[in-house]
């Protein structure tokens, strides 16, 4: 499976990624604004709690061996068909294991509801099995234009089923068969759209190749994604549902914004830094231009979300919710702080240094243990703050490794991005300001949303940001690029 990268392609694939996840959950943001008036707090914290063995479950069905998979330069058919197999295999065993242990699980939250929704949402296990290699196969071509047609196709059908079944009383049921129909929808239209079929190809050497390299990521993985998830446990333990699902979805807003951009910038650098890999200066720069571009984007989002948080709850989820609004604004502070993480954790992924990666993380994940265990006890508010507090911290460790591997310091990285977060402070300074004087509500967060947006651009400009001026090349070249395309193809039909 040959593949070449290109500057161009590079961009194409990054809008293409950046509609499919902006798109997608736009419209799955819509679709839970809908549902959660329709919803009590205590359905999504119900919901949060499943996802958490889940997503857990998942990480063991599909991390490690598909990250290698792009990584490595000349992947064969006998490498992702033996991967194939071995993620059904793991995915079967783990199913069951989820299917057994969730009365003792239930009876632990004290909540019975959790025995049915588990076992039937842990169906999608197997549905992540199949479609973790086609999104390989995806990466590793830039094909992202066929995962927006799939994930965008499944987003609206699958929100449609869940809107019906909020009105219709469903409770919990509908935010289960939403997910449900989603992943099905999602692998369906994939099996269609990409090409590649498991062959009866399975070699364990190749999986012992893959796996020299993908079990310290899959440890990473896991690490992270239990340390990330022990909030929720903890939360729906020892205090209550109705909490965590205000924790919940004052975390999704930014989240939602954030994984859309920078996940979308990271997603196609994987698999172009893996292909200059040997050229270090030049994934330097790739690196570089990931942080600046992705931070010159993320930080006025944040800072903006976090002065509307308020109004923006009320209008969107009704009072119900205004609980979530600290949270939001906290959240908005962490997410923030993700280009940074991402683009250094990637550039180590690229480099073949999965050894680092899991070494990081360990220590990352001792850190924030500590943190949380001191916080636990003042509360769920402190709990959140304690998480901010872990992640810049983290900011310092991620770019540590990358002083020896790419000649890239911490000081170089925040000088990279000191430009863009001044700018978004002294916007949302103005921002702030606006609400002041602006009434009704919808109006104040419309015209705070057009002033922010043109004063950013304007200072930008004015102040002749480099990622702002890089990003208009980009978009004029890529325009240029597909009217010379079109050209051609028009004078070759003639």
């Amino acid at each position: 499976m040959s593949y070449e990268i290109t500057k161009s392609r590079i961009f194409s694939s990054l809008l293409w990624k950046l509609m499919e996840r902006g798109g997608t959950q736009g419209i799955q943001f819509i679709v839970m604004i809908v549902i959660a008036r329709f919803l009590l707090p205590e359905d999504f914290g119900l919901l949060v709690l499943v996802a958490v063995f889940i997503t857990i479950a998942g990480v063991l069905v599909q991390s490690g061996f598909n990250i290698a998979l792009i990584q490595k330069k000349n992947a064969d058919e006998v490498d992702f068909s033996s991967v194939f197999y071995l993620n059904l295999c793991i995915a079967f065993i783990l199913y069951g294991v989820l299917f057994l242990s969730a009365p003792i699980i239930a009876r632990f939250f004290e909540y019975p509801l959790l025995i049915i929704v588990l076992r039937i949402l842990s169906l999608t296990l197997f549905l992540g099995a199949i479609n973790s290699i086609q999104n390989a196969v995806i990466a590793r071509n830039l094909q992202f234009k066929k995962l927006f047609f799939s994930s965008l196709g499944a987003v609206i059908v699958s929100g449609i089923i869940g809107i019906i079944l909020a009105y219709a009383h469903f409770g919990v049921w509908a935010l289960v068969w939403q997910q449900l129909i989603n992943q099905l929808l999602v692998t369906v239209i994939l099996w269609f759209t990409v090409k590649w079929r498991p062959k009866l190809l399975f070699s364990i050497e190749r999986l012992i190749e893959l796996f020299s390299f993908g079990w310290k990521l899959l440890v990473s993985s896991l690490i992270d994604t239990l340390y990330n998830n022990l909030g929720s446990i903890l939360i729906g333990k020892m205090f209550s549902p109705v909490l965590l699902g205000f924790y919940s979805r004052g975390e999704q807003f930014p989240s939602l914004i954030v994984s859309n951009i920078n996940g979308s910038i990271q997603a196609v650098m994987l698999p172009a830094l893996s292909s200059y890999q040997e050229d270090r200066q030049r994934v330097k720069e790739m690196v570089r231009r990931s942080i600046v571009t992705s931070s010159f984007i993320v930080f006025p989002m944040m800072v903006g979300l976090a002065i509307i948080a308020e109004p923006l709850v009320k209008i969107l989820l009704t009072d119900k919710w205004l609980p979530a609004v600290p949270f939001l604004q906290i959240f908005c502070a962490v997410y923030a702080l993700w280009p940074i993480h991402t683009a250094n954790l990637q550039a180590i992924n690229a480099l073949g240094r999965s050894d680092v990666f899991l070494k990081l993380e360990i220590g990352k994940k001792i850190l924030g243990l500590s943190i949380l265990a001191i916080t636990i006890p003042f509360g769920v508010h402190a709990m959140a703050l304690g998480v901010f507090i872990s992640g810049v911290l983290c900011t310092f460790i991620n770019a540590y490794p990358n002083l020896k591997l790419l000649n890239y310091s911490i000081q170089e990285q925040w000088k990279d991005i000191i430009p863009s977060l001044l700018l978004s402070l002294v916007m949302g300074f103005v921002v702030f300001c606006v609400k002041l004087y602006m009434m009704p509500a919808l109006l104040t967060i419309i015209i705070q949303i057009f002033v922010g947006t043109i004063l950013y651009v304007a200072l930008a400009k004015l102040f002749k940001l480099e990622c702002f001026t890089y990003l208009l090349l980009a978009l004029k070249d890529m325009l240029e690029n597909k009217k010379k395309t079109k050209l051609i193809i028009n004078n070759e039909v003639r």
